[in-house]
């Protein structure tokens, strides 16, 4: 099977779902940015385990992934997402820049954060082979482009104690400064998670600098204390 045969199998699949009405109501959801056909994720899910098993080939995955991020619906591209979420041990730090650009196309949180969650195993694996795979979150830390800067920061949730704390810090930092929402709440978020293993850290660097960050960051990075 190649790509657009699997992409016309999915289409087929969710298309028996759709429904008007809860269409309209995701797409509200999402400030009106995106049109969707109206399935929910437990339904899409069920309905995509029913497709044949895809071979452990990265390149027909990725694109798959970039024929499905074509179609209008959002639910093809979180088809997409999880995809490559379950698939992130087949990709490496070449492959980066392919989840770049899908990032960057039509950003909103929902698919940048499942983007990114599956941009952290990677650099993770890539980094416990010995490469220097942070770096390339270096790079994505001072993009232009809000969305990259927000999954830089984030890319080492669920790392618990191989999280790297200095770029931890220093990301947070870096970004403190910053009005954007998604920012400040990307940074709370990183240190929410960590804390979880390390309370402590995230304990003593709010104390020495929390006045650096919002309100929202402060709130969100010490849920978990």
């Amino acid at each position: 099977m190649n790509s657009g045969q699997y992409v016309t199998q999915v289409a087929k699949a969710l298309s028996v779902h759709a429904d008007v009405v809860r269409a309209q109501e995701m797409k509200a959801y999402l400030r009106g940015k995106f049109d969707f056909l109206g399935i929910q994720t437990p339904t899409r899910r069920l309905a995509c385990k029913q497709l044949p098993k895809l071979p452990k080939d990265s390149a027909l995955i990725i694109q798959i992934a970039k024929q499905l991020w074509k179609k209008p619906e959002r639910e093809y591209r979180y088809v997409a997402c999880d995809l490559l979420v379950k698939n992130a041990k087949l990709f490496t730090l070449e492959d980066l820049p392919t989840f770049k650009e899908l990032l960057q196309t039509d950003s909103w949180w929902e698919t940048v954060d499942t983007l990114s969650s599956a941009i952290g195993d990677i650099v993770l694996s890539e980094k416990q082979q010995g490469r220097p795979s942070q770096k390339v979150m270096d790079q994505w830390l001072n993009d232009e482009d809000h969305w990259v800067r927000r999954s830089a920061m984030i890319h080492q949730l669920g790392w618990r104690l191989e999280t790297d704390t200095d770029r931890l810090s220093r990301y947070a930092l870096a970004l403190s400064s910053e009005s954007e929402f998604f920012i400040r709440k990307a940074i709370g978020w990183a240190f929410r998670d960590y804390a979880k293993w390390n309370p402590k850290f995230v304990s003593d660097f709010f104390e020495k600098n929390g006045r650096q960050f919002s309100g929202l960051t402060n709130r969100e990075a010490t849920k978990n204390l």
